[in-house]
This record gives C-alpha cells, sequence and structure tokens, in this order.
C-alpha cells in the first residue's frame, strides 16, 4: 500500500478590522500637548524672534521715529567695543570658576555623604538647602548677613579672633559675586556626582579592595573613570546657569569695580541707555552660547541613559 500525504491548506489571511489610520492615531496621542506647544512657542519663540529682528535696526528708545536698518552692525559693536569684551571676559571668568570650584567641592561631599553614617539623611537636608534659596535672596544673604563690612559675619569673626576687617566687596568684588554662586551651586554638583557614585558597580569595588588595591588607587582608576559622564553634566549645566546669570551679579556688586558680566551688560544697553537694538544683538549672542552649551549637556545626558539601558 502507498501512503499518500495531502499538503496542508493554506488558511485565508485575516484581514484586520479596519480603524484609524495609523497617522490619525498618532495626532490623537499627540493633540493633549498641542496647547503646551502652543504656549510654548508664543511665550519664548516669538519673543525670541522679535529680539533677533530688533538686533539689526539701531533703535533708541528715547528715539523710536530715528530707528534704522543696520544690519549686523549691533553684532560688530557688540564684539569690538571695549568695555563688552571685557564682560564677555567677565562672563567667561565667572563661569568658570564657579563651575571648578563647585564640582571639586561638590565631589568631595559627595564622597563624604557615600560613606554610612548615623545623621546622613541630616547632613544630606542640611547640604542640599542652599540650592533651594531664591537666587536674589541667595545674594542678599551674603551681601548683608556676610560680606557687610559693620556687622558681617565675617568681620566679625576676624574682629573675635583680632583679624583685619576688609571691606570685602569693595576689596574682592568678582570673588565676593563667586563665593556667593559657588554656595548655590555645590549642592546641585553634589547630588549629580553622588547618583554617579551610587550607580557603581560595586562587585568591582569589592574586587579591587581584594586584590589590595588602597583607597586612592580605588578612586584613581575606578570612581574617577566612572564620574567622568556625571562630571560633564554637572559642568554643563552649571555653565548653562552661570553664563545667563544676573542676580548675584546685580544683587552684591550692581554691575561695578569689573564684575558686570554679559547679562548685566545686557540690562544696562536695554534699561539705562535705552540701546534696544545693541541690547537685542548682546543678548542673541547670550542665548547662541547657552544653545551650544545646552547641545552638549543633552549628548551627555543621552549617553548617560543609553548607559544605564545598556547595564539593564
Amino acid at each position: 500500500m502507498t501512503a499518500t500525504t495531502t499538503a496542508p491548506v493554506a488558511a485565508p489571511p485575516v484581514h484586520a478590522p479596519r480603524g484609524p489610520s495609523t497617522r490619525l492615531r498618532a495626532w490623537a496621542t499627540r493633540a493633549p500637548l498641542l496647547p503646551a506647544l502652543v504656549f510654548m512657542i508664543v511665550v519664548t519663540q516669538l519673543p525670541f524672534v522679535a529680539t533677533v529682528v530688533i538686533s539689526f535696526f539701531d533703535w533708541n528708545a528715547l528715539y523710536p521715529k530715528a530707528r534704522r536698518f543696520t544690519g549686523f552692525d549691533n553684532y560688530h559693536q557688540v564684539l569690538t567695543d571695549a568695555d563688552l569684551r571685557h564682560s564677555v571676559w567677565t562672563t567667561v571668568l565667572l563661569t568658570a570658576t564657579v563651575v571648578l570650584v563647585s564640582l571639586v567641592l561638590g565631589l568631595g561631599l559627595a564622597l563624604l555623604l557615600d560613606r554610612r553614617f548615623r545623621g546622613r539623611g541630616v547632613v544630606r537636608t542640611l547640604l542640599i538647602a542652599p540650592f533651594l534659596v531664591v537666587p536674589v535672596a541667595a545674594a542678599l544673604l551674603w551681601k548683608h548677613v556676610l560680606y557687610n563690612p559693620e556687622y558681617g559675619l565675617l568681620n566679625g569673626l576676624l574682629h573675635y579672633v583680632g583679624g583685619p576687617q576688609p571691606d570685602w566687596i569693595s576689596d574682592t568684588p568678582l570673588l565676593a559675586v563667586e563665593a556667593s554662586l559657588v554656595w548655590q551651586w555645590t549642592p546641585f554638583m553634589m547630588l549629580i556626582l553622588l547618583a554617579g557614585l551610587q550607580s557603581r558597580d560595586q562587585q568591582q569595588v569589592e574586587a579591587a579592595r581584594v586584590d589590595g588595591a588602597s583607597d586612592w588607587q580605588i578612586f584613581r582608576h575606578l570612581t574617577l573613570p566612572h564620574l567622568r559622564r556625571y562630571l560633564e553634566l554637572g559642568a554643563l549645566l552649571g555653565s548653562i546657569y552661570i553664563v545667563q546669570n544676573f542676580d548675584a551679579v546685580f544683587t552684591i556688586t550692581s554691575g561695578g569695580l569689573g564684575t558686570a558680566n554679559l547679562p548685566y551688560t545686557v540690562y544696562q544697553s536695554f534699561y539705562q541707555a535705552h540701546e534696544n537694538g545693541l541690547a537685542s544683538a548682546a543678548g542673541v549672542l547670550v542665548v547662541i552660547g547657552s544653545i551650544v552649551i545646552a547641545t552638549f549637556a543633552l549628548r551627555v545626558v543621552s549617553s548617560l541613559f543609553r548607559e544605564e539601558v545598556s547595564r539593564a
């Protein structure tokens, strides 16, 4: 007998029920976000476009009828004027100093809080507190409570030990601004670096200790390379803020004694000299610099997310 086999009959294709197209479903998903998007465009993008347009005009608010189109003359003046160039240099110096010192102090505090000790939660809360203070209030605190030559805390301590009584703001104006910003931004750096320390592979650390590595060797060869991305992120985010900082300079020194940074110069040009075009050009340059820094910050954040996903 010969066995016969029958080929299986292919099942008829099952068609999915017709419904809204993928594009319509995507728009339906995004629809709740459209009001927020429109609001963001109206509040942020339209004023920026208006600022860019004004930056191409010689426009003094006291003589509105005399305004005229000048092209890139305002940008040329911003980049060549001696006072404006000095404000750019002050901005770079202020940003670099505050970010570097905050990173070093934040790293030290993060290493301290990474250890277990009694009262660690209370210490962490107290160290975070300066970052939660309103910037203007923090600047006023440093100006009157600490720096005041007559009743300030710093001179009070120096008087107690028989030391000199300097006028901190007049003698070291830029350092006075930098110290207040370092005090406020060190907790931010500490939080970022503490998150990086707590994401370390503890098995590698324990294996290094078993092999006889010292604490310094573990920090140099394991901890520091692991924290590189977090250090970059803290530096970039801190730079974005410090580049645009206005509160500390305005409150502590009023831009005097060589402490006027670029945002304060924009304020002077706009509100005191009434030069709308020149102030707009300087403001556009500040925004461009912030966007460049923010682009690098977003790349660092994306790489951190990819690393965390790959570990998971």
